[in-house]
């Protein structure tokens, strides 16, 4: 992993999602693009929004137009839509739509905070998203990926994704779980992966 900047805990002590921001945010610049990869009510899509600014470009994806919805004030309101693409179709179809390297993708997982309990993220889809998301990843790009255990099929869900990441190969990715060991067993956990960039990808692990 990068060593750019230390992490700064202050304001993220078991707040998965903000340690999800923090770590794709050491990578992301002005210029740069990323994805939100589960939109949900916007509030990574305005992180990556903001830190990509006017010339860079973010797209995010959602199923439910209601949280594309959400997403589009949410952005206006803070005058940063002019940079995000707002696509109302699965992150599994993520390449179809992106034909460009991208520097960071956030995937949030589970269901719309305030939506329907009954339409969440599902296992096959969400590996196959995080598949063609290791795809597009720059050298030296990150994704996190933040993974909910407490809701029916999301036990499916995490094992999934935690088998895909930990088989990526050494030599073109570093790979961190981070748990909160002092919270409920179904606390969420993060899944960070980093890109090795060009030049080292043939180094013994």
């Amino acid at each position: 992993m990068s060593n750019k900047r230390p992490v700064n805990f202050a304001g993220v002590r078991g707040n998965a999602v903000l340690l999800g921001q923090q770590f794709v945010g050491e990578v992301l610049q002005k210029g740069s693009v990323a994805v939100d990869a589960t939109a949900g009510n916007g509030y990574d899509t305005l992180f990556l929004a903001n830190a990509v600014g006017a010339g860079g470009r973010v797209y995010a994806f959602d199923i439910q137009r209601e949280a594309l919805d959400i997403t589009a004030r949410r952005l206006k309101q803070f005058g940063l839509d002019s940079g995000v693409t707002l696509i109302h179709d699965g992150h599994e179809k993520m390449d179809l739509y992106i034909d460009t390297p991208v520097d960071a993708f956030i995937f949030n997982l589970g269901y719309l905070p305030g939506g329907d309990h009954d339409r969440i993220t599902r296992a096959h889809t969400t590996v196959r998203a995080l598949q063609i998301a290791l795809e597009l990843l720059k050298p030296g790009g990150r994704i996190s990926v933040v993974v909910y255990t407490g809701h029916p099929g999301a036990a499916d869900e995490s094992r999934a994704v935690e088998e895909t990441a930990a088989n990526l190969d050494p030599r073109r990715f570093g790979v961190l779980k981070v748990t909160f060991i002092n919270r409920s067993v179904s606390a969420p956990f993060l899944i960070f992966i980093e890109r090795v960039k060009k030049g080292i990808e043939n180094l013994a692990p």
